[in-house]
């Protein structure tokens, strides 16, 4: 079984949890809602009105409510007033430049959505880039370039950056 490599204070730490101060813990704490997904997912479509969220997601208002008010809170989305002729002022929501930096993440759900989530039942949604054609894939690089395969990945802490 391949592993990354453990280095540093997470190499020594034992069976204590990391709890928030691992990236993944917070992300999720963040995102870890089903519908939170989905709602970035037909941000990403291009959908930004209310009921258009609540409907192309398949949830009540309710919860599209709940969750696109945390999905301002947390500076993934803003919100803007818009007001049709004759009718009363509502909100539309776009992506901020948090939020459009989940899409390496929702395009790599997607592709394991396709690949390991009962293959062959369902048909697959395909990712091309629309200039040539090619498929899009997301795949770990270092900053020099190289492809980055799991035994060649190490992990560990760094301080925190002062904000």
């Amino acid at each position: 079984m391949t592993s990354v490599e453990l280095a540093g204070a997470l190499l020594e730490r034992g069976d204590r949890p990391l709890g928030d101060y691992c990236p993944i813990d917070r992300a999720m704490q963040l995102l870890g809602h089903r519908t939170t997904m989905l709602l970035l997912r037909e941000a990403f479509y291009g959908e930004t009105r209310f009921d258009g969220f609540a409907r192309r997601a398949g949830i009540t208002e309710a919860v599209a409510a709940k969750r696109l008010k945390e999905l301002v809170g947390d500076g993934l989305m803003e919100r803007s007033p818009y007001q049709e002729p004759g009718q009363r002022t509502r909100h539309e929501y776009q992506l901020t430049e948090k939020g459009r930096a989940l899409l390496p993440v929702l395009i790599a759900l997607l592709r394991w959505g396709n690949e390991y989530v009962e293959p062959g039942k369902w048909s697959t949604l395909d990712l091309t880039h629309s200039t040539c054609g090619a498929e899009v894939s997301v795949e770990p690089r270092c900053a020099n370039g190289h492809v980055v395969v799991e035994e060649e990945l190490r992990v560990s802490s760094s301080r925190a950056r002062r904000r």
